[in-house]
Parts: C-alpha cells; sequence; structure tokens
C-alpha cells in the first residue's frame, strides 16, 4: 500500500478499504521480519527491512505524527494475533513501514539487569519514540 499525501491521511484519517489495506500491510510485513530473523542476523534484517526505501520526507512534523499514527497501528494489529509479537518483531515491523514512507527512523535494544535481566526494542524517529519506550532502568546497547 503506497500512503495517501501525508496531509491528507493525517487530517483525514483511513477509509475502510484503507484500513484493512493497511493491517494487510502489517501483516506481510510481520512475515517478512520475521522470516528474515529467522534466516539472518539482526543487523542485515533491518537493512533489508529499508532496502529500496524512498528519500527521507523532509517535514518533521509529518514523519513525528505519521511515525506515532503508524507506531499504535501495528501495536493494535499486531497485538491480538495469536502468534509472536513481542517488541523487537513489532519494531521491525515499524521500520519496514516508516521506510516505506520516506520515513527515517532508529531501531533501540536496550537492556536492565534490575530486577533481573530484561530487554527491550523500540523505534524513534528524530528522538521520539513510535513505540512504547523502555522506563528510565534500561540502557541502549545497540541502535541500527
Amino acid at each position: 500500500m503506497t500512503a495517501p499525501p501525508a496531509a491528507e491521511w493525517l487530517e483525514r484519517g483511513f477509509t475502510p478499504r484503507e484500513k484493512l489495506g493497511l493491517a494487510l500491510e502489517i501483516v506481510r510485513a510481520y512475515a517478512r521480519a520475521r522470516w528474515l530473523l529467522w534466516s539472518t542476523d539482526l543487523q542485515t534484517a533491518v537493512a533489508a527491512l529499508r532496502a529500496g526505501a524512498p528519500d527521507a520526507v523532509g517535514n518533521p512534523a509529518y514523519t513525528r505524527r505519521a511515525g506515532l499514527r503508524l507506531g499504535r497501528t501495528v501495536a493494535r494489529v499486531l497485538g491480538p494475533l495469536p502468534f509472536d509479537s513481542r517488541c523487537l518483531l513489532r519494531s521491525l515491523v515499524l521500520i519496514g513501514l516508516l521506510a516505506r514512507r520516506g520515513i527515517h527512523s532508529v531501531l533501540v535494544i536496550a537492556v536492565t539487569s534490575e530486577p533481573g535481566f530484561r530487554a527491550h526494542a523500540w523505534v524513534e524517529s528524530d528522538g521520539v519514540p513510535l513505540l512504547e519506550p523502555a522506563g528510565p532502568p534500561f540502557a541502549r546497547i545497540v541502535e541500527l
């Protein structure tokens, strides 16, 4: 699905047909991200999801609003599905969607050891978290 012009879909929202198309795009992106993680390393998977992306959009207000909206949509679509939709896969799906729309993003992976070892991944664009970010006790270890 190619995104409608920026101001148009951000202001008016999606039509039912566009919502269905976006949901299908998210499920396809999930399948691709899962396959890439299974068949290669994380860095190569991220590069493959970004491959062929158009030039970055220069409007920060558009990228922030579009990124947040797409992040919420990814979480909503993948959340109730009966397969693994943890933070890393959600983040990879969102990176692919953003890249297709010319929106630059960064995958952040962070860890903490208190109260026990935990890891978390999320996506940022211009320093703004587009998926639920880690809380303060997490230390960033990788940014792709």
